[in-house]
């Protein structure tokens, strides 16, 4: 079975500047991946080439196995893309709006209202159905685009920066939208909100300078980058001869102040198990041990991490 997106060495030039260079990856079906980069990434670039609006320099973009350049009307009846900014009529109503999108999707005229109201439900937009697009929320109008992309039901959906610019509660709403699309569809979703891919996506592509970084789930990204790692302690008793202690630790390579009294941020060696170790060191001088926690690393700082590190290599060359 062939993967919903397969991209092979894709390169983009502007002239000089390379905004991808030999990019490669898979979505599989059914897959929620997220596209992580900062701004100037070359995300938004990849994106435009996967739905046929830009062509690559060179390499080959496949979506539903068809050529991204040989087949892009077939290729576009396969896609349903939220572009970062989403292009809405702002003096219509939002049914008007959704039955003119339909008809220049190419769905059959019998088949358009059923189509029309099956997205307005999807995306909880009826009640909105006769408002004016321009009256409404940012939250409303992002729903909206998403209603857009669905119009035809095609089997993937490419979202680009789907909360940009939302409140709290509205980045919540479309969070949720999101996840109960997926199973049935494939979703690629691009985001610089580093918060918004972890809860949402099963897989990451991290992308820096128009090269792939890094590609896994948050949980083995976390495991593979993590150099040292981290125990948080809670211990009530003399914090001068607790440092002391725990310092002395095999495996231990600093003891920072946590937050509040009697806690403790202890750095480790990756390679050394030093809970079994420090649990003894604290009960054995009798002080009481409240918490012994592993902290993982966040995906912001495993994010960091990588884009630093590739920054340093590309000035290093």
């Amino acid at each position: 079975m062939s993967a919903a997106i397969d991209v092979e060495n894709l390169t983009k030039l502007y002239g000089p500047l390379s905004a991808l260079h030999h990019v490669s990856f898979r979505v599989e079906q059914g897959e929620i991946v997220g596209f992580l980069g900062p701004n100037g990434a070359g995300k938004t670039t990849a994106m435009r080439i996967l739905t046929c609006f830009i062509p690559p320099t060179s390499g080959t973009a496949r979506v539903a196995g068809l050529d991204c350049q040989e087949h892009p009307l077939e290729v576009r009846t396969k896609i349903g893309y939220l572009p970062e900014n989403v292009a809405l009529y702002s003096d219509m109503t939002v049914r008007r709006f959704l039955m003119f999108a339909v008809a220049a999707k190419g769905v059959p005229r019998a088949r358009r209202r059923q189509a029309v109201n099956r997205v307005m439900e999807t995306c909880n937009i009826t009640e909105v159905e006769k408002r004016v697009i321009g009256h409404l929320s940012k939250g409303y109008r992002q729903r909206i685009g998403i209603a857009q992309a669905l119009l035809n039901d095609p089997p993937i959906l490419i979202l680009d920066e789907p909360t940009i610019g939302l409140d709290r509660g509205e980045i919540v709403e479309i969070r949720t939208l999101v996840k109960e699309l997926g199973g049935e569809r494939t979703i690629m979703l691009s985001s610089h909100i580093l918060p918004e891919v972890s809860q949402i996506c099963e897989r990451i592509l991290i992308i820096n300078r128009g090269q792939i970084v890094a590609t896994d789930t948050p949980a083995n990204l976390t495991t593979q980058l993590r150099r040292t790692l981290e125990v948080r302690l809670h211990v009530d008793g003399p914090e001068a001869e607790i440092k002391e202690a725990i310092g002395a630790v095999e495996g231990v390579l600093q003891v920072k102040a946590g937050t509040g009294p009697g806690s403790y941020l202890v750095e480790t060696d990756r390679g050394v198990e030093v809970r079994p170790e420090l649990a003894r060191t604290v009960v054995e001088r009798g002080w009481e041990l409240r918490e012994l926690t592993m902290q993982d690393l966040s995906l912001e700082e495993i994010f960091m991490e990588l884009v630093t590190e590739e920054d340093a290599k590309e000035e290093a060359q």
